[in-house]
């Protein structure tokens, strides 16, 4: 895979203008707002995981319209006071998988929320998935979660998607053994996508983990990348050739570039410099952006896979210095 995006230096500095509609803060205090005319309801039934360090829980809440999500909620077993707890977000097409899959946080001492996203992991699998997705907007689309209701951000799947990330994170403050002071969203993918937004729509977080995030900069994203899940974008409008404009308005309500600029807690960014998923200069495009106390690593020889495993020990240490300079 060759490097096919701009030059490391050029990207350190790219910064585009962004595209955000004039009722951008309107929209999502509007959508959080009718989010919270619910009751979260969360549940955690215990779960025969046959781990023995850990406590599994199957955990499920009231997301956007009351409509049930489903995840895991995993804890060190025999936490003696509240513990700091990671909100995790799926990649796209995922599900929640298993509770083993999942343990990595537990073993740092952390709690961690494995928040399902609605209607995906059916067909995964590598992490199957249980939640569904009741509201399926009015118009056609293309297969794929992408242009689900994509001709009005009223009805956009990610609307919904987002509001339940939202509401997640107020799941996991409600549980009496996390440290709500001490919160971390987190995800890769179309989860690093979602944890960008959660972190602007929920500044009480403490910090954000963004891995190769998808659901960012759009319109450079469609028009450098031939890969999927962009390319239902370019489907679509392949197919609905007088909708561009439609389209893009209502992806402006839901880039990661638009959110960036209004998270301000601590992000710990990765990059992939021959990622042909979730292009670099669209990473960099939200990074650059972001207002808050950020680092970013940059892994020059990989595609969408990232840093991997070396970017979770990047994950583990970089929370221990957050935390050991909050005490």
């Amino acid at each position: 895979m060759p490097l096919f995006d701009f030059p490391l230096e050029q990207l350190r500095e790219y910064r585009p203008e962004r595209d955000e509609p004039a009722d951008f803060d309107d929209f999502w205090k509007r959508t959080l707002t009718e989010a919270e005319a619910f009751d979260l309801a969360a549940e955690f039934t215990p779960y025969d995981s046959a781990l023995t360090s850990v406590e599994v829980y199957d955990a499920t809440f009231a997301g956007w319209r009351g409509h049930r999500i489903n995840g895991w909620f995993l804890l060190p077993r025999g936490a003696s006071e509240p513990v700091p707890c990671v909100v995790h977000f799926i990649g796209y097409n995922g599900g929640r998988g298993f509770p083993h899959e999942h343990v990595v946080w537990p073993a740092a001492g952390y709690a961690v929320f494995v928040v399902e996203t609605r209607g995906q992991g059916g067909g995964a699998t590598w992490a199957p998935g249980t939640t569904a997705d009741p509201d399926g907007g009015d118009y056609a689309q293309t297969p794929g979660m992408m242009t689900r209701g994509i001709m009005d951000p009223e009805t956009y799947y990610y609307r919904r998607v987002f509001a339940d990330a939202a509401r997640a994170v107020d799941v996991a403050a409600s549980h009496p053994a996390v440290d709500a002071s001490r919160i971390v969203v987190e995800g890769a993918s179309q989860g690093g996508g979602i944890a960008q937004a959660v972190a602007a729509l929920r500044p009480s977080v403490s910090a954000a983990l963004i891995d190769v995030p998808f659901l960012t900069h759009f319109r450079r994203a469609v028009e450098i990348t031939d890969r999927d899940p962009y390319q239902e974008l370019v489907r679509f409008l392949s197919s609905q050739r007088h909708a561009e404009e439609r389209v893009f308005r209502t992806l402006s309500y839901f880039d990661g570039v638009n959110f960036a600029a209004r998270g301000t807690v601590p992000a710990l960014y990765s990059v992939a410099l021959m990622d042909m998923t979730c292009p670099p200069s669209t990473v960099f495009a939200a990074y650059n952006h972001w207002a808050g106390p950020k680092e970013i690593t940059v892994w020059p020889w990989n595609d969408h896979e990232g840093g991997g495993g070396a970017q979770r020990e990047e994950q583990l240490r970089y929370l221990r210095r957050l935390w050991a300079s909050h005490d």
